[in-house]
């Protein structure tokens, strides 16, 4: 009978050692952007729950594809984690074909903040206003080019939803994440952008992009003055990006449990705080299970819109 027990046994003492060494978390995205923010500064956080070096290694591109692969075929021993989004988990994989189910193939240890958009134009463009930028996009149809993180993200699909909201065209020009789109939307080479608060607010206090207006349900603490998308005119346009702490598929439960225990943990940190706060971003801590649900709901919510925008794969 002892013997029966004892892979069990010596399962649970292994997941109650965790963590042994260094953890590697992997950050779909380019460095520097919203995501790099909540990566490094959740590592951070981490670390000091957990006594053992948290490091972000940034695997961008593919709409969040590469690095969402690299951490599914790793292996499930706790050691290799993904900071994962709605791109990586879910609206990439109904897109294209993806060498990984996105749901099906990880544990999903929490959800761990979301994040509203921002839409903001190069101020050289002379528009002030959303009225103004959707009059020139109306007058000039697929002219205007806004930069996203990338393929099938919150920040591309947040721009379809407004463009069909607003009855406009415009020109996407997708980047591997949302640092090198600001750049070029700042140097001119697009007309602006949508993407997380966090990347554009630096850009916004300087005065070199004007904010129009955010996609969420109120307005953001930090710019006051900048109206909502409902509140411009356009509605039924709100989008933000979630971010996720997955395992590989198959982590044991012990050691999911113990990551989201780490994440409740972290939100008590107030030095986590003030920097989500000041990036404008509201921080979440789902349970697995809680996680499970609310990535699977979001693939049908977005199986249902990528279907209306005609974006599925055939």
């Amino acid at each position: 009978m002892a013997g029966a027990w004892a892979p069990a046994t010596r399962a649970a003492d292994g997941a109650n050692a965790y963590p042994q060494h260094a953890i590697t978390l992997v950050n779909p995205y380019a460095a520097g952007g919203p995501a790099d923010i909540v990566a490094r500064s959740l590592a951070r956080a981490l670390e000091k729950r957990l006594g053992q070096a948290v490091v972000v290694e940034n695997k961008a591109g593919g709409g969040a594809s590469i690095g969402t692969a690299f951490v599914a075929r790793a292996k499930a021993d706790g050691y290799t984690l993904l900071l994962g989004t709605s791109a990586g988990h879910v609206v990439t994989p109904l897109m294209q074909k993806t060498p990984y189910d996105g749901v099906r193939d990880f544990a999903f240890c929490s959800v761990v903040a979301v994040q509203p958009i921002m839409l903001a134009v190069n101020p050289q463009r002379g528009i002030g206003t959303l009225a103004e930028l959707i009059a020139r996009a109306r007058a000039e149809p697929g002219k205007l080019s806004y930069g996203s993180a990338g393929v099938g993200g919150a920040t591309h699909l947040g721009a379809e939803l407004f463009q069909q909201a607003a009855h406009i065209r415009l020109n996407h020009i997708p980047y591997p994440g949302a640092s090198p789109a600001i750049n070029d939307a700042v140097g001119g080479q697009l007309d602006m952008v949508m993407l997380n608060l966090s990347a554009s607010l630096p850009f916004i206090r300087q005065g070199r992009l004007v904010p129009l207006a955010y996609a969420s349900a109120s307005r953001s603490p930090l710019l006051p003055d900048v109206p909502t998308l409902d509140e411009a005119g356009v509605h039924g346009a709100q989008s933000a990006t979630w971010y996720s702490l997955a395992a590989p598929a198959g982590t044991p439960p012990a050691i999911v449990q113990r990551l989201s225990g780490a994440v409740r943990e972290v939100n008590e940190d107030p030095d986590y705080r003030r920097v989500m706060q000041d990036q404008a971003i509201e921080l979440m801590a789902l349970a697995p299970d809680q996680a499970q649900a609310y990535v699977e709901k979001d693939r049908a919510d977005m199986r249902a819109l990528l279907g209306r925008l005609g974006l599925l794969a055939q």
